[in-house]
């Protein structure tokens, strides 16, 4: 029923002013998939949901997963629970902590509720643009993560019904949507109020262009929880006489393991007891249940200050997690059980395209060297968020490869589908069990790496370039490297977590260095072939958590323009590898000195490195080529988290940003 339709069967009844692992899951099946530790809650996106029915006090539940969900956003959080004359709204612009002190001020009672902390895109960071909103008739609570694209359309339509509005949010105009379409749903058989909701919801969601994963309260309904999603993740918690609902399944750590990850279009009703899924078209589902084996110390900080500085100290174990059970009996290749693709056909492969978006995007740069020097196979990257809109020619032997941390990366989830759509086979290097992009690719490699809280992405970078170097071993192995080759390379990939450890043991030196430049305000990266797309992600980390600007380039490229910008309170970090490019690195450090410009190395090169050349060096164990841009990553990270506590920024959450991009 559209909103035209739905004009013409009268006007609002007014009731108050007050404001699974890759594809091939058997559909309708019942399934328990016990998910190992290492991928538990590692499904980030932008905003955080929880929500909750049962016999419990809903507000200190809802709170608890708020705070486990605020890396998503933190312009605001707010809450809203069922009362029996009107629900009860408590939001604030701030950090989830702000608004605990302010529950601390109210009698919250209640065994309904949802809540949501906010990363702002339509409206302004303000008390009336925090969500929960409330319908103008005071029927539908609703909290939301996505975009409505046509909101001031359905807004326009919606005031002149006399529907008036009390933020600047497509949120609020998706809750009057909703509760007018509840307010005129016609009831010939005497159906109950929940089937009036679902059908408000359907009508409602049907009119929606854009994204949305919703959770929603109807006054009318005290023990009776809905939600919906189409492009932002929405999971069920299922536990003992009580459900939930959140946006990821940390939100549920401690209360159940048993989750149920919902697809695009489908709407689910859950009451203490039980929950229901369909789809926008009235189609039941029947559920796949996950059961995830966690600890809630997982997504504690522990002893660490930041969440950042915890997960670069856990690369270590990411990393082995990355490789356990890759290799071959034999020791001289990778093998990887998901990908879905016989080795006879990806001989066949004349291109590969990797796709991605931010550090993800380094990551397939990365992917692109190892893979053209080691598989000898023409590899192109692309941005995801440009392919999905250019028509690029590709050659019909051409395999396509997704990174994304989250699995839940709007650009690159359509961007899948796009290729998808003109015949491609899509395999996806992604993090997040039950994610999006892990249940639509054709096949793909899981991270392993636990969960990344800090916004600004370390262990599952370095995570995905082993896995790329792992990819580039498989690929040659198949093609024309040697067996003695693949041994070598081999046990270069198995050392790196230890050689990764004693990088983490220059910790103070690292941090000596970085309080010495912690007040210049530009900064530039060079490194070449391998090492460029690491100096990129050393300036992205810098410019993400310290606000300093910081520009990645080729190191030969400095002296075709950004030499213009060469001072002494500019710095440079020269990434200088041992190999055929090394006195070429050199050469452009001389060149920057000669300019009075401060250089920073980072080398493995030892004592090779000339002495005094630079005005700081870090020194990193020498490793295999293949290696390398996993280990010379990990001083940069370092680098920009020790910058950024020096210049009293919040690392962890980064002001204008939020984990992963689930909106346009």
């Amino acid at each position: 029923m559209t909103l035209d339709f739905i004009r013409k069967t009268g006007g609002l009844e007014r009731h108050g002013e007050n404001g699974c692992p890759y594809r091939g899951v058997q559909a309708g099946r019942i399934l328990t998939c016990f998910i190992p530790r290492p991928l538990l809650f590692c499904n980030p996106i932008m905003c955080g949901i929880v929500g909750y029915v049962g016999k419990n006090r809903a507000s200190g539940i809802l709170l608890e997963g708020l705070k486990r969900l605020e890396y998503r956003g933190y312009d605001s959080a707010g809450l809203a629970l069922w009362k029996e004359d009107g629900f009860q709204v408590l939001k604030k612009t701030g950090r989830v902590e702000v608004l605990t002190k302010l529950a601390q001020l109210h009698e919250l009672d209640g065994d309904l509720g949802i809540s949501h902390t906010r990363w702002a895109t339509h409206g302004g960071v303000t008390d009336a643009n925090a969500h929960p909103h409330v319908s103008d008739d005071g029927r539908i609570s609703i909290v939301h993560n996505g975009v409505i694209e046509n909101y001031a359309l359905l807004k326009k339509e919606l005031e002149s019904k006399g529907i008036q509005f009390h933020s600047e949010t497509d949120t609020e105009v998706l809750a009057n949507l909703i509760a007018f379409c509840y307010a005129v749903e016609p009831d010939p058989t005497g159906q109950s109020a929940s089937a009036r909701v679902l059908n408000a919801m359907r009508q409602a969601l049907m009119q929606v262009e854009g994204t949305y994963g919703i959770a929603l309260m109807c006054a009318d309904l005290p023990h009776e929880l809905f939600g919906a999603r189409k492009g932002s993740p929405l999971i069920l918690g299922v536990g003992n006489g009580e459900n939930l609902i959140g946006s990821d399944v940390s939100a549920f750590a401690g209360r159940t393991q048993n989750v149920v990850y919902l697809s695009d279009g489908q709407i689910v009703h859950l009451t203490p007891q039980d929950f229901n899924i369909t789809t926008v078209d009235s189609i039941s589902v029947n559920p796949v249940i996950s059961t995830v084996d966690w600890r809630i110390e997982d997504a504690e900080l522990g002893l660490y200050p930041h969440y950042m500085l915890k997960e670069i100290y856990e690369q270590p174990i990411a990393l082995e997690n990355a490789m356990r059970g890759r290799f071959s009996q034999d020791g001289s290749t990778a093998q990887f059980g998901g990908l879905n693709i016989e080795p006879r056909e990806l001989r066949q492969i004349d291109r590969i395209l990797f796709l991605g978006c931010g550090t993800a995007w380094h990551s397939c740069l990365v992917a692109e060297y190892l893979i053209e020097k080691y598989a000898r196979i023409p590899v192109e990257v692309e941005y995801a968020s440009e392919f999905r809109y250019r028509n690029a020619p590709l050659d019909k032997n051409t395999l396509v490869f997704t990174i994304s941390q989250s699995g839940e990366t709007i650009d690159t989830l359509e961007a899948m589908r796009e290729a998808q759509r003109k015949g491609y086979r899509v395999l996806g290097i992604t993090n997040a069990v039950g994610s999006t992009i892990a249940r639509e690719n054709d096949g793909g490699v899981y991270q392993h790496c636990g969960q990344e809280i800090g916004v600004a992405s370390t262990k599952a970078f370095t995570s995905q370039i082993h896995i790329a170097a792992m990819l580039a071993l498989y690929l040659g192995r198949m093609r024309d490297m040697s067996f003695s080759e693949g041994l070598a390379i081999v046990n270069a990939l198995q050392t790196v977590p230890g050689l990764v450890s004693q990088i983490l043991d220059q910790a103070d030196a690292i941090r000596t260095v970085a309080e010495k430049y912690a007040d210049k305000t530009d900064f530039l990266f060079l490194g070449r072939q391998l090492m460029f797309p690491v100096a990129l992600e050393g300036a992205l980390k810098l410019k993400e958590i310290s606000y300093i600007h910081a520009e990645g380039y080729p190191a030969a490229e400095m002296k075709h323009g950004p030499i213009a910008l060469i001072n002494p309170e500019c710095p440079t970090v020269a990434i200088a590898p041992k190999g055929e490019v090394f006195k070429k690195v050199v050469s452009n450090i001389q060149e920057i000195k000669a300019r009075n410009g401060p250089v920073i190395v980072v080398t493995n090169a030892g004592k090779d490195f000339p002495a005094g050349l630079a005005d700081d060096v870090i020194h990193i164990p020498d490793a295999n080529e293949i290696v390398q841009p996993t280990l010379f990553s990990v001083p940069l990270q370092m680098l920009a988290y020790h910058i950024a506590v020096a210049r009293g920024c919040d690392v962890d959450k980064p002001r204008n940003l939020a984990k992963s991009v689930t909106v346009e």
